[in-house]
């Protein structure tokens, strides 16, 4: 079982930067996939960043070149590093982790709201 807790989200204004973060209940160094996604009132929850352990990262099409995911197996968080951002990023971003790459089992943390508007 993992808990995942996000903080770091707020108001910010266009072309600004916010750090996410997400605070796990074990060691993620040995987790196979951690994640984060993003979900719009009125829209389906989206992938906007991966973190493969061993096999890299990737990035929504939207999101490459101002977001990046990375994490400190030290503190056991996961961060999102956004920059430049836009009011379409305005979303409730959550934090997602798979522990392994084989099974079903997923774990959600309770989301963290973002809010881009001059």
């Amino acid at each position: 079982q993992v808990q995942l807790v996000e903080s770091g989200g707020g108001l910010v204004q266009p072309g600004g930067a916010l750090r996410l973060s997400c605070a796990a209940s074990r060691p993620i160094f040995s987790i196979y996939l951690m994640a984060w996604y993003r979900q719009a009132p009125g829209n389906q929850r989206e992938l906007v960043a991966v973190d493969t352990n061993g096999a890299g990262t990737n990035y929504a099409d939207s999101v490459k070149g101002r977001f990046t995911i990375s994490r400190d197996n030290a503190k056991n968080t996961v961060y999102l590093q956004m920059n430049s951002l836009k009011p379409e990023d305005t979303a409730v971003y959550y934090c997602y982790a798979k522990p392994s790459a084989l099974g079903y089992v997923q774990h959600w943390g309770q989301g963290t709201q973002v809010t881009v508007s001059s």
